[in-house]
């Protein structure tokens, strides 16, 4: 699979990004339906609190997201530089590394969340009411830690690789069973919350099942052999390095969800969580497409930055930039227009849907800075430069939304909680801006500048 990866240094960039993006945002679009999907079975066929209840299990999920996306996106970055200079074998090196750090963080993770499981599902803003039905989802979902995090981290690294194509499939074919178990173990087994969680874990499963057997196959352009997992300090520091950013925006969005829950039990009680629940849904649902085409530019940019073809670097930054701000312009006009609907088709209950069309439209109506925020964080991760990359990928999350989400609803209430994220979204775009400017060679010209290519992944000052 030579001849694919060496497609990233030649092909024309808008044919290039949209063959990387446009099978990554099927992928990350359907993986974000199930999602959708799931919400809107537990709405019908368990209630508001089995929605509350998603909104407490979800930052779970989100740290489980941020752990593969960790060793995932450091390792695609160190991969696809690897193979940009020619160095195949020390690729491989990275691959088995990669799969020795997912096995240690999965087991960890996966014993501790069930050790504290009650305490964990309070400090994460479950309610007495809304406890049972968390513990029963949460609690099967963590058995199935390893194939979250696995699944996440070796669609990473195809994409690395240049076959976007097979990381879709992988994500296509866990979401299309997902979808289609949901019903039959919530409504005909009448297993309630805990079915939707069965029928997650066994949809992940199988989609690991299939990365596997690409990779034994042969039909990647990475071979692994057990040597390779005998861990390699070097590698495991540039990996989580690079990593780290992903790492923090994820978990940044975990512990914001973490304290929204809380500040929303206070303010809006059980049905201010589960609108919250539903919101988080609708905003995933939105961000795929953006995410999507982050996934397309960052093999194109860390293969080429390790090439030396700092023009093409440029191309694929400035189509990626402009893209994704049409796509969230057209998801913000959706949202501002048909609020109403878009609530309605998760739950029936008035109060849910009168509260939840307010938050939307407030929550969205600086969305359309989103797709630069994600683009130009991105490309400091695929070049190696984490301090830039780890700073724009915590700045809305950790930066700006926590300290507005525990400041304004003192003086506004509930309103004050949907406030904080418009909020956040200017103060983020604005950061994104000044660093674009203070790297406009990198962003604009497509000079190299001061940036001097180094495929270990150093950092230097943002």
């Amino acid at each position: 699979m030579k001849e694919q990866s060496e497609q990233l240094g030649k092909e024309h960039i808008p044919k290039l990004l949209l063959n990387l993006s446009l099978p990554a945002t099927v992928g990350l679009l359907v993986m974000a339906l199930y999602n959708v999907v799931d919400a809107i079975y537990i709405g019908w066929g368990v209630g508001t609190m089995g929605v509350a209840a998603l909104s407490i299990a979800f930052p779970v999920q989100m740290l489980v997201t941020a752990l593969g996306g960790a060793v995932g996106i450091g390792g695609g970055s160190a991969i696809s530089r690897r193979l940009g200079s020619g160095e195949r074998d020390r690729a491989n090196q990275v691959l088995g590394n990669i799969i020795s750090i997912l096995l240690v963080i999965s087991a960890l993770g996966a014993i501790t969340g069930l050790m504290f499981l009650t305490p964990m599902l309070y400090l994460f803003g479950s309610s007495e009411t809304i406890l049972p039905y968390a513990r029963d989802y949460v609690g099967i979902i963590l058995y199935g830690v390893i194939f979250f995090a696995t699944i996440f981290t070796l669609n990473n690294v195809v994409r690395a690789e240049g076959n976007a194509k097979t990381a879709m499939f992988s994500m296509i074919l866990s979401a299309g069973i997902n979808i289609a178990l949901t019903p039959v173990f919530i409504f005909i087994l009448d297993l309630g919350i805990r079915g939707a969680a069965y029928a997650t874990v066994l949809s992940q499963a199988l989609g690991v099942i299939y990365l596997v057997y690409y990779f034994a196959s042969g039909k990647s352009s990475l071979s692994f052999e057990f040597s390779y997992l005998v861990p390699r300090l070097n590698i495991i520091n540039e990996i989580l390095s690079i990593g780290a950013s992903a790492f923090a925006r994820q978990a940044s969005l975990s512990i914001m969800l973490i304290v929204a829950n809380n500040v929303l039990i206070v303010q809006g009680g059980d049905l201010g969580v589960a609108v919250f629940g539903i919101i988080n849904r609708i905003m995933m649902l939105a961000i795929m497409p953006c995410m999507g085409i982050v996934q397309g530019v960052l093999p194109i940019v860390g293969f080429n930055y390790g090439a030396h073809q700092h023009q093409r670097v440029s191309e694929a930054i400035l189509l990626g930039m402009k893209v994704s701000t049409i796509i969230v312009s057209v998801t913000f006009m959706a949202v501002m227009f048909f609020p109403n609907l878009l609530m309605s088709i998760f739950t029936g209950d008035g109060e849910v849907i009168e509260m939840g069309q307010t938050a939307l439209r407030i929550i969205f109506i600086l969305s359309f800075t989103v797709g630069i925020q994600l683009v130009s964080g991105a490309v400091f991760q695929a070049i190696g430069k984490a301090r830039a990359a780890f700073i724009l990928s915590v700045a809305r999350q950790g930066l700006f939304l926590l300290p507005l989400l525990l400041l304004l609803p003192i003086g506004f209430q509930l309103k004050g909680v949907w406030l904080a994220f418009p909020m956040a979204d200017l103060l983020a775009f604005l950061l994104a801006l000044w660093y674009i400017r203070n790297h406009r060679d990198l962003f604009i010209s497509g000079k190299e500048g001061d940036w001097a290519c180094d495929i270990k992944g150093s950092d230097q000052a943002p």
